[in-house]
């Protein structure tokens, strides 16, 4: 998500305010004066910063009230208090990949293309598409004018959505996007890879020659522009992004990303790959990057690892697209880890995996939502009431491997390799997740005419 300069400035503060266990339940969404909000935008229509905003596209846009859960996401991200385990998995497993390796396929034309305009090798913008909006699955449904006006007239930051507010509204008035599709996440960012306005005006590209740069609807202009970002951020022709590598016994060092060094420097001091051939010579520097520590995967990441990162402010973040376009180079989605395991005994869970414990939870009788594998609040809080149910301590509402293996008994779930198998053994999950809630909590299993299958609690619930 391109907001750097945001994330810079609050990831600190954010991480401090979320000290509290991973179940923790987000804040009330604030009452915010409607009254206020309007006089607010009274102001800010005259304003320096709206110069170049027609009265006319300030008012046809204008949002009627405020929306307060935007200001509550501001304050609550529990994405900054997660393991770097957790975080990978969750954006780098066997669906994305295999979507990845259909992408590049589909698109070869234009990503050759790019590559030869920009620069920028195919697999490392699929990277950012894959992490940014899953390939263009998930792009965001809130309204930009409404967010970013809240943000603009309540809390912090107030200066630099203001900016953005104004760039917004700038986009729709020269006609590259309709305003129905301004559509994105709470901060702001939209389109394919979730470019936000500001980052749109400066380098958007219109790829596909139809006289629009459409990061919606274009897959051409978004991934062009994205090639495009990367580029002016320094990327490096030619250049990997960096390695996994295998630290020498001995060596104390620390995570030192921006401290880079000859590759003879690190051949020298006993470096290898992961695997433990040589180094490379196709890198011309790097700096050490430890996302785990020294007993966690290492890696020696040079200038194209740096633009990712600059893309979202964020090493796990960076290394996420990084591992991804490797994956997707080899074509290969049967082995998503890094060589070296992750220093922990309870590694993160796949999307599939998310959304088995998500059915496992429903069919015990915990009303959490949809299934869609992403663990939120009313997701981690099941997994707490889960936990404490069966004598784990503690029970802090973490959906990892070990949950996995609880909630499935060692039995009856397992991750399915692919999107179409999936579908294929809708009814085997569905026979084995009985199984499992039957053998564990007590249950009937009943099958409606239509043939639906729905488990009955028969015990309290408790």
């Amino acid at each position: 998500m391109l907001h750097t300069r945001l994330v810079a400035a609050l990831s600190t503060a954010i991480g401090l305010s979320l000290a509290a266990t991973s179940a923790q339940a987000a804040p009330e969404a604030p009452y915010l004066s409607n009254s206020q909000f309007q006089q607010c935008l009274n102001g800010l229509k005259n304003s320096s910063t709206f110069r170049g905003v027609s009265s006319s596209t300030f008012e046809n846009y204008r949002p009627s009230e405020p929306d307060p859960s935007v200001i509550q996401s501001l304050n609550y991200q529990p994405e900054f208090q997660k393991d770097v385990w957790d975080y990978l998995s969750s954006l780098v497993d066997k669906e994305r990949v295999e979507d990845g390796i259909r992408a590049k396929h589909e698109m070869a034309d234009t990503l050759r293309r790019i590559e030869a305009r920009y620069g920028v090798k195919a697999e490392h913008v699929l990277g950012v598409w894959g992490v940014e909006s899953n390939f263009g699955q998930t792009l965001g449904k809130k309204d930009l004018f409404q967010s970013l006006a809240t943000l603009s007239c309540f809390d912090r930051r107030q200066s630099y959505f203001r900016g953005e507010y104004a760039n917004a509204l700038k986009i729709v008035q020269n006609g590259d996007i309709a305003a129905s599709d301004m559509k994105g996440s709470w901060a702001g960012a939209f389109g394919q890879t979730q470019f936000m306005p500001g980052t749109f005006l400066d380098l958007a590209v219109d790829f596909d020659g139809d006289g629009r740069r459409d990061l919606v609807n274009s897959k051409p202009d978004a991934l062009a522009s994205t090639a495009n970002f990367l580029k002016k951020r320094g990327y490096r022709s030619g250049e990997p992004w960096g390695y996994e590598v295998k630290i020498p016994s001995g060596f104390w060092g620390s995570n030192s990303r921006k401290n880079k060094k000859s590759m003879s420097y690190w051949r020298d001091k006993g470096f290898t790959l992961a695997d433990g051939r040589p180094l490379p010579y196709d890198l011309s520097s790097a700096g050490l990057l430890l996302p785990a520590g020294l007993d966690g995967p290492a890696f020696l990441v040079g200038k194209n690892f740096d633009t990712f990162y600059s893309y979202n402010a964020s090493e796990n973040y960076a290394l996420a697209i990084a591992h991804l376009s490797d994956l997707i180079t080899k074509e290969d989605s049967s082995k998503t880890d890094f060589i070296t395991a992750w220093p922990t005994d309870d590694p993160g869970i796949s999307r599939q995996q998310a959304k088995d414990i998500q059915q496992a939870l429903i069919n015990a009788g915990y009303d959490i939502g949809a299934v869609d594998g992403i663990i939120g609040d009313n997701t981690r809080k099941a997994i707490q009431q889960y936990q404490t149910s069966k004598g784990v301590f503690p029970a802090d509402g973490r959906a990892g491997q070990k949950f996995y293996r609880l909630i499935s008994g060692d039995q009856g779930i397992s991750s399915q390799p692919s999107y179409q198998q999936n579908q294929r053994n809708t009814q085997h999950n569905s026979d084995s997740i009985s199984r499992l809630i039957q053998q564990q909590d007590g249950a009937r299993k009943t099958t409606s005419s239509d043939g639906t299958i729905r488990i009955i609690r028969t015990d309290t619930g408790q």
